[in-house]
């Protein structure tokens, strides 16, 4: 059950809020997520080469204990490139808050997203993280989500319930996301909470499968960020018996699982910079599903393709070149395209189609291209958005 309104103070045992500190001119620009008690923890991060130092905090820190009990995260400075002074402050980030909550310093996290390579304006960091821990509540989820947007145009939230032995179990998620969007990873970061109990491993393992899945199949201008990650929270309060792959209600709650993030990176993917719809490709008939995923977010990344439907041009062609150069073998003479439920290419040949009809399903949101290989079983989804003028408007100006 999808819950109305929810987020990630909607499992039990969660708290979070968020405020203006003086890092951004106006908005909100700093924001803490805490458990009431220590949880299982994973979390996945860029694999750009250039890294933020939260980022590299955050894994080791997941590697050595496995267990999280509040994050703290800020907008508006990505504190990436700034050197030794970065770690300190991403430390200082940790410790403030560590202090602040009550907590062991290596039960936080530290997410930051904004510019890159400006030192952090640690004074009014501190102050806001201090202000911010005396406002935490259940109802916190919203300034939460606002307080960790950048050039996004919308929050990102959502909730859902299964029941789990009998005990109702909730998943949360708050993202944000809207340039620098591209597999693997995003300029993003998501923060899922649950009150399930579940074994840390099976945790870590739920997650990548999972990103996988979702968070690695966006892309918005093919830019992979600094800063990405997402961090997943269990913390039990739910009371359900521990969770893990053989347990007889495991594929309920990954399924659950799977639908927050699955709606969090659709959401980053409709709100990328300057765009006005979201893109679903799907791929069909592949021999595996890996292969499928490839080739759909080697379509969806294609900015010939986001052109075209900006446009509203139903270039089927510039769909084919793309799945061509994905790096995947196929056989172009067996592939079949569809725009929506009209069929434009079958053998990898055009066929006659009704290019109003086209036209207006391109018009439409979402679009939804469909790719079929005719070579197996397997099948894969990509999301994006079109690419528009106002994507280089935004860009154009992003620190001034």
């Amino acid at each position: 059950m999808v819950v109305e309104q929810g987020g990630v103070t909607t499992p039990l045992g969660f708290l979070a809020g968020g405020l203006h500190a003086g890092i951004k001119k106006k908005r909100k620009d700093v924001g803490l997520l805490q458990s009431i008690v220590p949880a299982a923890a994973a979390g996945v991060f860029t694999l750009n080469k250039v890294r933020a130092a939260c980022v590299t905090q955050n894994e080791q820190q997941l590697l050595l204990s496995g267990r999280l009990q509040a994050i703290v995260v800020n907008s508006g400075n990505a504190n990436a490139c700034t050197g030794r002074q970065g770690d300190l402050d991403a430390q200082e980030m940790r410790a403030h808050t560590a202090k602040a909550l009550g907590l062991q310093e290596e039960l936080v996290a530290v997410a930051s997203t904004g510019v890159i390579g400006v030192q952090m304006p640690m004074d009014a960091l501190r102050a806001g993280i201090t202000a911010c821990a005396e406002v935490l509540a259940m109802e916190g989820s919203g300034d939460f989500a606002q307080a960790i947007l950048t050039t996004d145009t919308c929050t990102k939230e959502t909730a859902v319930q299964v029941v789990v032995d009998g005990q109702t179990v909730t998943i949360g998620g708050v993202a944000k996301g809207s340039g620098m969007i591209h597999p693997n990873m995003a300029t993003m970061l998501a923060f899922v909470t649950t009150d399930a109990a579940v074994e840390p491993g099976a945790l870590k393992r739920l997650l990548a499968r999972t990103t996988d899945q979702t968070y690695n199949r966006i892309t918005v201008d093919g830019d992979t960020s600094t800063n990405d990650m997402v961090l997943v929270m269990a913390n039990g309060l739910a009371g359900n018996d521990l969770l893990e792959e053989t347990h007889p209600d495991w594929q309920l709650f990954a399924d659950a699982f799977r639908y927050v993030s699955e709606k969090l990176a659709k959401d980053i993917a409709r709100d990328g910079e300057g765009a006005t719809k979201l893109v679903e490709v799907i791929v069909k008939g592949a021999a595996t599903e890996a292969k499928a995923g490839i080739i759909a977010k080697s379509i969806v990344g294609s900015s010939l393709v986001k052109t075209a439907v900006f446009g509203a041009d139903a270039n089927w062609g510039r769909i084919l070149a793309a799945a061509g150069y994905s790096g995947e073998d196929f056989n172009p003479a067996l592939v079949d395209i569809r725009l929506g439920d009209i069929q434009v290419a079958q053998g990898g040949m055009g066929l006659p189609f009704d290019e109003e009809a086209a036209k207006e399903v391109l018009a439409g949101d979402p679009v939804t291209i469909t790719v079929h290989l005719n070579e197996g079983a397997e099948s894969a989804t990509a999301y994006g958005c079109d690419l528009t003028y106002d994507y280089v408007r935004i860009n154009a100006s992003y620190r001034t």
